[in-house]
């Protein structure tokens, strides 16, 4: 009862879907990790489970192996005495020979119960074999899938630590983006850019009031010009009266 249950609990354990588990788990990551300790829980107390049996077995083994050599020690004495047995019996002595006969019998007899013990062991001997086998190789598969667990927790770790990196610079760049408004960059190249637009502003007004100051001197002067005209003709009148009254 006791290996029949160990040999379900490995079958269920190795036959277990690792995806199916995770997709309904609300935390992967620490549902791997205790998949891992569990797994690694049974897998231990399996092989202590599994080596118990083994040895269970070769001490069946080792008993059968006895009783082997045992029958074959009982028929060598039960061979030696019938030909004790014979050797008395042909030197003329039928007592000595009746007597090697007798323990040659007794040796048969103990011969044969060897056999029979060795015999009655053997089917254990087999089932013992199968389940041991049937035994390991599950014990194998959940290695294997211990084996698993871990490289799928190992990814999973990876990959959660690339997003958590991925998005610590991600907030560290949008922290210094110099095209959001709300950050200090971006309020100083505002403010940088008010000062250039004032400068510019200014410029312009310098500009327009140096061209005003050119158009006063040229309205300037074309006046003097003709106020100098005008003398001029007033002048050119005088001496031309001055000169008819002569």
């Amino acid at each position: 009862m006791v290996k029949q249950s160990i040999f379900g609990r490995i079958a269920q354990l190795a036959k277990a879907n690792i995806n199916a588990v995770l997709d309904q788990a609300e935390d992967p990551q620490k549902m791997l990790d205790q998949m891992v300790r569990d797994y690694s829980n049974n897998i231990a107390e399996a092989e202590s489970a599994v080596a118990q049996t083994i040895g269970n077995l070769r001490m069946l083994q080792d008993d059968h192996n006895e009783d082997m050599e045992n029958a074959r020690s009982w028929g060598n004495k039960a061979l030696a005495a019938s030909r004790k047995a014979d050797e008395y019996r042909a030197a003329g002595n039928p007592a000595d020979a009746e007597k090697f006969d007798n323990l040659a019998k007794v040796a048969i007899q103990r011969q044969i119960s060897a056999e029979n013990e060795a015999k009655g062991v053997e089917p254990t001997i087999a089932s013992q074999n199968e389940v041991v086998e049937k035994l390991k190789t599950g014990l194998n598969q959940m290695k294997g899938k211990l084996t698993e667990l871990q490289n799928k927790r190992n990814e999973l770790v990876a990959r959660a630590r690339t997003a958590e990196a991925q998005t610590q610079v991600h907030d560290a760049l949008k922290s210094i983006d110099i095209m959001d408004p709300t950050s200090e960059v971006g309020r100083f190249e505002e403010k940088v850019r008010r000062e250039e637009a004032r400068v510019r502003g200014a410029q312009e007004l310098a500009s327009s009031s140096l061209d005003a100051q050119f158009e006063s001197l040229e309205d300037l002067g074309e006046q003097t010009e003709i106020e100098a005209r005008l003398a001029a003709l007033k002048s050119g009148s005088s001496s031309a009266s001055i000169e008819s009254g002569q």
